[in-house]
């Protein structure tokens, strides 16, 4: 892969295991930022959207073989960063809204999409006369 996408795979693994940790109750994390749900969600909207454009561009440079883990950077990746917030937001509001990480998720992968299927066509290829 790339530099770029090896950072990102560090800060998303980072993102990722912070959460998990919390969810184990290895961490505390619960209360350290009272984010409501809007903004959580706008967040998840502009990072579907980022990650979709990013991913679109970046998916013309890469080599076909490797398009795959392309996406699953970009796809996998950022929701990390949302279930780190969530793992964040105060234990009764968790515990109110269990569904909250699946719907931010849901609207990530929408607006992630929505780049791959507007996408405009690649131009054709000029062939160079000899």
């Amino acid at each position: 892969m790339i530099r770029l996408e090896t950072s990102l795979v560090g800060l998303f693994f980072a993102c990722w295991g912070l959460a998990a940790l919390e969810h184990l109750g290895a961490v505390a994390l619960a209360g350290a930022l009272p984010l409501s749900l809007y903004p959580l969600y706008s967040i998840a909207a502009g990072l579907g959207w980022i990650s979709g454009n990013v991913y679109v561009i970046r998916s013309r440079t890469v080599p076909h073989r490797l398009r795959r883990r392309v996406l699953a950077v970009y796809l996998l990746g950022p929701p990390g960063i949302l279930y780190l917030l969530r793992a964040m937001a105060p234990r009764p509001e968790q515990l109110a809204a269990p569904l909250v990480p699946i719907f931010a998720f849901g609207v990530f992968a929408v607006l992630f999409l929505v780049p791959l299927v507007l996408r405009p066509p690649r131009p054709p290829r000029l062939e160079r006369r000899r």
